[in-house]
Parts: structure tokens; sequence; C-alpha cells
């Protein structure tokens, strides 16, 4: 099962991401974590200590490795050989391996093309057992998207806040991904402080496109500024997850 996360900037979305990696992780399989937000804080919520995690090489500064299995010259191949790029270059925490895909480029420098045709090979080369889980935390916002580095996953996952903004990205992001042929489409409504909140996602999204509500969490709220792993001490909102992953299981067929 491939999954792609992705929503406006503030709403969640890692959070939401490495509780959902964490949740299948649990189950035996593994699962393979990517980071494909420049941003780059998966690695820290889910329980990777910073320091390890700095020492990770991420895509976008291997560009001889790219490079050479991608094509040289203007021109590249669509499917670079990735089988050996996990075991080198992702970092393992149990079922978990993570990977990254690097920081803000400079202004002035190169596009992301080859990184994100990496990437995308990265993604749909790897052959998965019954109850193994990719995960991708996208950067927030739509380019993502314009660059199809999400093709060839199985849902996109879109996090939403009870925002006016919020909903409106999230409308563009479905917009986006069926346009690229995802072939499910998820909601996840978070930060949730009331029943009128609960209402005016409900009636953003109608259907059955919505997984579930996740309530605000002060908890989370309060340790925003420390380095331990926030939802790991958030039993209730893990509990709201834990059914949400049953239903990502139900509509895309992974084991849970």
């Amino acid at each position: 099962m491939k999954l792609a996360i992705s929503g406006k900037g503030g709403v969640g979305k890692t959070t939401i991401a490495a509780a959902i990696t964490r949740i299948f992780a649990q189950t035996g399989g593994t699962v393979y974590a990517i980071d494909a937000d420049p941003d780059a804080c998966l690695a820290a919520s889910i329980g990777i200590p910073e320091d390890e995690a700095a020492k990770l090489k991420p895509v976008v500064e291997m560009r001889d490795v790219i490079r050479e299995r991608s094509g040289g010259g203007a021109f590249y191949v669509l499917n670079p050989k990735v089988d050996d790029f996990i075991n080198d270059y992702s970092y393992k925490l149990g079922n978990i391996r993570f990977l990254r895909m690097g920081d803000p480029k400079k202004g002035g420098s190169e596009c992301y093309c080859r990184e994100n045709t990496f990437l995308n090979a990265l993604v749909t080369s790897l052959l998965l057992d019954q109850n193994d889980t990719v995960i991708m935390d996208m950067g927030a916002g739509i380019e993502h998207l314009s660059r199809g580095t999400a093709r060839g996953v199985d849902m996109m996952l879109v996090v939403v806040e009870p925002s006016r903004n919020s909903v409106n990205t999230a409308k563009h992001v479905e917009r986006m991904a069926r346009e690229l042929g995802i072939p499910r489409i998820g909601i996840i409504a978070n930060k949730i402080r009331s029943e009128n909140e609960k209402q005016f996602i409900a009636s953003s999204f109608p259907g059955n496109s919505i997984l579930g509500y996740i309530k605000f969490s002060e908890a989370i709220w309060a340790n925003a500024m420390e380095p331990s792993l926030a939802v790991e001490v958030d039993k209730e909102m893990l509990a709201e997850m834990k059914q949400v992953c049953l239903k990502i299981s139900g509509e895309v067929g992974g084991k849970f």
C-alpha cells in the first residue's frame, strides 16, 4: 500500500503522517516513511534522534548517484534502478525505514526534476508484501502535485483543518490528484475543537471522502517546542488515527 499525505501548511500534516507511520509499523510489516517535504521534520516526529537524522544523506545531495542512474545531459530515463537505494540511504527504526528528499534549494539553483523523477521511480519500483506500506509526507500546498511527484500512489490523504484557506487548498489537491490518476482520495479533518467545526468540514466535503475527525490536542500543541514525539503521549489522538488507518486499509486493501 502506497500513501501520499498532503495539505496546507500548518494543518498538522506531519503529525498525521507520523501517527500513520507508527500505527502501520505495529502490524509487523515494513513501513517506508519518505519525507518529501523540504522542511524535513518527519524524522523527529517518528522518533528518530535529531543527530542521527542529520547524518542521513538526502536525495537532493546525491547528485552523482542520481545522474548516474537517471542518465546525463538534458534528458533522463523515467525508471532509474533504485533497488539498492533503500539499504544504502535509509535509517532503520524498528519496522520503519526512513528516507528524506532534502532541504530547500537556494534561489537561482536548478529545479527538482531529477530528484522528483528519482523519488517517483523509488516509490513505483518498491515491491511490497501484503502488510508493507509506503508513506510520503509531501510538501505543503500543491506544488508537488504540479511536478507529479505523488503519481503512482494508491491513495492521496489530504489533511484539512477548519478554515476556509485549508479547505480551498484541500480541494485543489483533490482536483490535481484526480488529474494525476490517483485512484483514491481521502480527507482527514484535524484540530477539531467543536461540533460547529466538524460540521463545517462535513459540509465542505460531501459524500464518504472524510476518513475521520481528529480532535484538537492540547498535548501536541504543548509539546510543539519539545524534541519528544508528541503523538506518543496523546492516546486519544492515536485511538482516533487507528480508526482512520482501518478505513484506509479497507479502501486500499492493505493489511491492518
